[in-house]
């Protein structure tokens, strides 16, 4: 086999075509097991995962959970940009959020943001995650950053450049259970 026909050497066949979201929560006496527990309510615990960095990649298209997982293997090497929180803590709300934002041009790479909180809402955690990502892309693409603004108005703002397609996010939050670990996970699992 040639070094370009290999996708583990040819750098231009290791760029992800496809990615999908997902989310879960685990809770146990142990730490490490409600982490998997977490990943396997979100349904990737089966796959050696590796955390890689927040870049969306150019012409990669966003797919449904469930189509993605068909196109892993058990044992396989999966990248993902991932999110996660524990706590062991009774009625402490934590939360884990992988945020994605989108350039108009398919050819430029996007964002992913992950942002673990304590004592935000879900809907604080997603705002906070997409928001971070939104301005990731924004900076690389040029436009200049309103911090003034509240998130909604900087959503508004970020749309308004044409320049952003799209802002989204996955968030799974949690209230920690007496006497036990309770785990979040958010993430994005990259596909090849």
């Amino acid at each position: 086999m040639s070094a370009s026909a290999n996708p583990l050497v040819d750098p231009m066949n290791f760029v992800p075509k496809e990615m999908f979201l997902t989310r879960g929560v685990g809770v146990h006496k142990e730490k490490l097991v409600s982490f998997e527990l977490a990943l396997r309510d979100a349904g990737i615990a089966e796959y050696n995962l590796v955390r890689v960095s927040s870049i969306f990649p150019p012409n990669c298209k966003i797919i449904a959970k469930e189509e993605g997982i068909k196109k892993l293997r058990f044992g396989q090497v999966v990248f993902c940009v991932l999110s996660d929180q524990a706590v062991r803590e009774q009625n402490r709300l934590i939360a884990a959020s992988v945020g994605v934002a989108l350039p108009r041009d398919t050819e430029t790479h996007g964002y992913l943001s992950e942002h673990h909180s304590y004592g935000e809402t879900e809907q604080e955690a997603s705002d906070y995650a997409e928001d971070m990502a939104a301005e990731m892309l924004a900076t690389t693409l040029g436009i200049p950053v309103e911090s003034g603004l509240h998130f909604d108005e900087r959503k508004n703002y970020w749309r308004l450049q044409d320049e952003i397609v799209d802002v989204k996010t996955i968030t799974q939050s949690a209230i920690g259970k007496k006497d036990m670990w309770t785990t979040v996970v958010s993430g994005s699992v990259l596909i090849f």
